[in-house]
């Protein structure tokens, strides 16, 4: 998609999640944790950045495919165009969508997006880092029917951002419009572990390709969230990669090469001969444990909210600048800032090699900082990781970092 509409939007995400926040409040409604929300956002701010490093082969593809093999030749002011490209756009979401539920090697990525146990607005950006790279196959006939690049990247972008909104518990249903649109009342069935509400609901903006193809459940019983198998950890790097290391030893255990590459591609729920299926539980909002971060000091709060403060600063600059960079100078800003969302995580959760790796952060930023700022800027960056270095090592000496 295109990540210009991203970061102009970031500042309306922050303002409306803040929104939902003191509503909930308000209410005196359990809808945020900030255990929970660091990693949403951090994986969010993960996904943002490794896709400048992809977009522009994605973007490539896309092209290649549209200007070699496209049956119609649209232009981006015919009308026409943008409607072709919102139906194909819809409905390749959809069998997307549905697919990674239904394909082990497609549930592997998307299933970050769902391991969340709350819902709300900051469960919307936590995307899973390869999801442009598994959604675009499911483009490829908006690109054969000819559709140029900036209406298909512009149809993407609208339909991504619509989604944020219906990731909420605040709205009720929204009458007529829930038999049309994708609305918070159907998009809170699709991300329910409650066995009714399981692989439901897939639609992007509207609802009635799940209505059409047999996927569609309304709300009626109150919502668990989740996965059915609890992602035990804040860490969004391993969010990305504890399921590829589930299928990785569910394979070694299949007996036949055949099972063995069905593993990667049966449903979620299926096991290889001689291995039992696990039942579902019928969980409800009284029985379920949310996972919960260990009591950390508030200063460690505090620092590592600077450090998403800084994250999110730097993805809008990132995504606004991304042109004005080298590729050297992209890949160490990305690898910088997915490094950033694993050591918040560590520290958070008191994982001993938090503390290792929050000290050579400081220093490969002081490091960059040398190699590509000018001289006030290389001043101005080593004196804040200074900074940062002390405040962490007094931090660790006074035990409120796991050393």
């Amino acid at each position: 998609m295109d990540q210009r509409a991203v970061a102009i939007a970031i500042p309306f995400f922050i303002v409306l999640i803040g929104i939902e926040i003191w509503v909930a409040w308000k209410r005196r409604l359990p809808v945020y944790r900030l255990s929970d929300t660091l990693t949403d956002l951090s994986c969010g701010i993960g996904q943002q950045a490794l896709t400048v490093l992809i977009q522009g082969g994605l973007f490539w593809l896309y092209s290649f495919v549209s200007t070699r093999f496209g049956l119609v030749s649209f232009e981006v002011s015919d009308p026409i165009s943008w409607i072709v490209s919102f139906l194909g756009v819809e409905i390749g979401y959809y069998w997307w969508h549905r697919l990674s539920h239904e394909v082990n090697l497609l549930w592997a990525t998307h299933i970050v997006h769902h391991q969340s146990e709350d819902y709300n607005l900051a469960v919307a950006l936590r995307q899973a880092l390869f999801t442009g790279i598994t959604q675009l196959p499911f483009y490829v006939p908006v690109a054969l029917l000819g559709i140029p690049l900036p209406v298909f990247a512009l149809t993407v972008a609208a339909t991504t951002l619509y989604q944020f909104w219906i990731h909420t518990q605040l709205i009720d249903r929204l009458g007529p419009l829930e038999a049309v649109l994708n609305t918070p009342s159907h998009h809170r069935v699709h991300h329910a572990i409650n066995p009714q509400y399981l692989d439901k609901n897939y639609g992007a903006t509207l609802i009635i390709w799940d209505r059409l193809f047999g996927t569609f459940r309304p709300q009626k019983e109150p919502p668990v969230y989740g996965i059915t198998e609890p992602f035990r950890s804040f860490n969004p790097i391993w969010a990305n990669l504890h399921y590829f290391r589930d299928l990785w030893r569910l394979c070694r255990s299949a007996q036949t090469v055949g099972e063995k590459v069905a593993v990667w591609f049966k449903p979620p729920a299926w096991r290889p001969a001689g291995i039992p299926i696990k039942p579902l539980a019928d969980v409800t909002l009284d029985s379920f444990q949310k996972y919960e971060s260990p009591p950390i000091h508030t200063g460690l709060w505090a620092y590592l909210m600077a450090q998403l403060g800084v994250l999110t600063t730097a993805t809008f600059g990132l995504l606004l600048a991304q042109n004005e960079l080298n590729g050297y100078q992209q890949i160490a800003l990305v690898t910088v800032m997915l490094w950033t969302t694993g050591t918040v995580s560590g520290l958070q959760e008191k994982k001993r090699w938090a503390l290792r790796a929050e000290w050579l952060r400081l220093v490969a930023i002081t490091g960059f900082a040398a190699a590509w700022l000018p001289g006030m800027g290389v001043i101005l960056t080593t004196a804040l990781c200074l900074m940062q270095a002390g405040w962490v090592t007094w931090a660790a000496s006074r035990k409120v970092i796991a050393q």
